[in-house]
């Protein structure tokens, strides 16, 4: 595992892409090839977001791959909703407006996946959403809707593991002030989103789980964002100080910022967790800043969305290609990182 991870950490950070970029294209169009290509539109909730925009580079790399290699050829385009919902309503009206022929949906609210699939419905076009998954009802509406993403349950408890494995090897680089609790700071994605709730959920858990005795001092949002987790960072050293004993964040780019605020002002604190497995967060991982992440393999997910996708395209049955459940749900792997795993 520790040479797949490093070649990770080497190869992955020149695969994010612009926040400014907002369409990309890839395959042959109707013009270059002098024939029809199906249409491929990928709708994602924010470009700027660490783990779609490396998902994203996977996708189109995948997609040029099979290009070069294959007698078929898929015209792919890539939309950036900017975390509006709206926005993204309308560009997926558009798309279908325009022929599409598949539609891959990263919704900006997992609450909206009704109005996606009643349009997809109306001019049969099959939807495939990715990474935040729509309600079980809205799954449920259309048999030709699928969803690609990991487990957020799974994450969740994976997280707590990798506190409870630090804990049992060392519990006094946990329990400082020697009450017999670990005091801890959350730091959450979205407020509602049920990522989220369950990573947050499954995360505490395991660690009571364990037996564990946890008191939280305080836990705020930050969008899944870098600077808004610096920010809070600061409030929480300012106010508690030593007194924080860990801190759990919903996803690696949560938990870089914490990194951020620490590395600026000289304070000495390395218990921190994070999912995502992002090239940044393994290597905060590999330099002892961070416990361990929670890798989620983002090409993994490309890959998934590429070949149920493709096979949609073809007129076949994706569930022959890849492992899916009779609710069309297909998850992709997710496994712990520490630092013992990077050197």
């Amino acid at each position: 595992m520790n040479k797949k991870i490093l070649i990770v950490i080497a190869g992955c950070a020149a695969l994010l892409i612009s926040a400014a970029s907002l369409y990309f294209f890839m395959g042959r169009s109707e013009t270059e090839k002098g024939e029809y290509s199906p249409k491929v539109g990928v709708f994602i909730y924010r470009g700027d977001d660490t783990f779609i925009s490396n998902m994203m580079d996977s996708l189109r790399s995948i997609f040029a791959d099979y290009d070069r290699e294959n007698s078929e050829h898929f015209y792919l385009s890539i939309q950036d909703a900017k975390n509006s919902q709206t926005t993204q309503n309308g560009q997926i009206e558009r798309y279908i407006s325009l022929g599409y022929d598949v539609l891959c949906v990263n919704l900006v609210d997992r609450t909206s996946a009704s109005f996606v699939v009643d349009r997809a419905m109306e001019a049969n076009v099959p939807v495939v959403f990715f990474n935040r998954e729509p309600v079980e009802a809205d799954m449920r509406k259309w048999e030709k809707t699928y969803y690609i993403g990991t487990d957020a349950v799974m994450n969740g408890l994976l997280e707590g593991q990798i506190v409870v494995d630090a804990y049992m090897a060392d519990p006094g680089a946990f329990d400082k002030n020697g009450d017999g609790v670990v005091q801890y700071i959350m730091i959450e994605g979205e407020f509602r989103h049920q990522d989220a709730i369950l990573r947050t959920e499954g995360s505490v858990q395991t660690i009571l789980d364990a037996g564990i005795q946890l008191e939280k001092l305080d836990g705020g949002v930050a969008n899944w964002e870098r600077s808004q987790a610096a920010a809070l960072a600061q409030s929480y050293f300012e106010q508690y100080g030593d007194q924080i004993e860990l801190i759990i964040c919903n996803n690696d780019d949560m938990a870089l910022g914490v990194l951020d605020y620490i590395d600026g002002n000289g304070v000495a604190f390395t218990n921190i967790v994070g999912i995502d497995g992002t090239p940044a967060g393994l290597k905060a991982v590999a330099d002892g800043k961070m416990l361990g992440t929670v890798v989620i393999d983002y090409y993994s997910q490309a890959k998934f969305i590429f070949d149920v996708t493709r096979e949609l395209l073809l007129g076949k049955n994706p569930s022959t290609v890849v492992s899916m459940a009779d609710d069309h749900i297909v998850r992709a792997p997710c496994y712990i990182v520490t630092g013992a795993d990077l050197n």
